[in-house]
């Protein structure tokens, strides 16, 4: 794919508690948060962001690290310059304070500025609550934000923090206990669901954290776990991406099917639309 050149996308900032980032948003209705993955808002994503804004909501992606727009696929720029920008993006996560990857317990600090723009775009976009999508780096962000009782679908698309190299952290997710438990109570008293995404064979995002999110969750976590084969063939690494750069947008497609699960949850708890996405 080429560059997006983000047409068709208004383009603002939203400054909370001293920092300002750049927002992307594009179609009306109730609002979305979409979180990318590294390197940033890609071609791919901003694919995504228009899947939602077509189902009747407002995508708005917060600009967290890389250049919106550029696309990073190896095919397009070749090998050198993808990993020059991959690596420039992750960089800019592994400096600042707002990330945290290693520290199993503890959410970023980033969360915090995160549910302040989804109530924010609450307000401007309206509908009964917000939906939210993080995605690898950024996925259990989007859990961390349920603690707000204005989200009310939040979607782990290969939730990767934190950094899954012992054991530990592999079984677990970026998020405080005392927020887990607030999240848990929501869905003990409010019926919120928490969708996850995963490929069955991604050590990125490991099997044992959704068995950790089921055992916390139970039944209030619906997991979707495809095998490594469904995946795009195309895409520039191992099986990850579920809605992005693995995503093979078909009918009838395992990955597709996982894009319209996501999308049949935001119609449900947003827009009132039919029945919510079950295991």
């Amino acid at each position: 794919m080429a560059d997006h050149d983000l047409s068709g996308f208004e383009k603002s900032t939203f400054t909370h508690d001293g920092a300002t980032r750049r927002i992307l948003r594009r179609g009306t209705g109730p609002a979305v948060i979409v979180m990318a993955e590294i390197p940033g808002i890609t071609p791919k994503v901003t694919e995504f962001a228009e899947h939602v804004a077509a189902a009747g909501c407002t995508a708005v992606l917060p600009v967290l690290f890389g250049e919106p727009g550029r696309d990073p696929h190896p095919g397009a720029v070749g090998w050198p310059s993808a990993g020059r920008y991959m690596a420039s993006s992750l960089w800019q996560v592994c400096v600042s304070r707002e990330f945290t990857l290693l520290a199993t317990g503890r959410g970023s600090r980033v969360v915090r500025w995160l549910r302040a723009l989804a109530a924010a775009e609450h307000a401007r976009c309206g509908g009964p609550g917000v939906g939210a999508v993080g995605m690898c780096l950024t996925g259990g962000f989007a859990l961390a934000m349920a603690t707000d009782e204005r989200l009310l679908a939040p979607v782990l698309s290969q939730p990767s923090l934190p950094l899954a190299c012992t054991p530990g952290r592999a079984g677990a997710i970026d998020i405080s206990p005392e927020d887990l438990a607030v999240v848990r109570g929501r869905c003990e008293r409010e019926g919120l669901q928490v969708l996850g995404l995963r490929f069955r064979g991604d050590r990125l995002s490991p099997g044992d954290r959704f068995a950790y999110l089921r055992r916390e969750l139970g039944d209030a976590f619906v997991a979707v776990e495809l095998d490594d084969g469904a995946a795009n063939p195309q895409g520039a690494l191992a099986p990850h991406s579920v809605l992005t750069e693995h995503l093979i947008d078909e009918p009838g497609q395992p990955t597709r099917q996982a894009l319209d699960t996501v999308l049949e949850l935001f119609r449900t708890r947003l827009l009132g639309e039919g029945p919510a996405a079950a295991g």
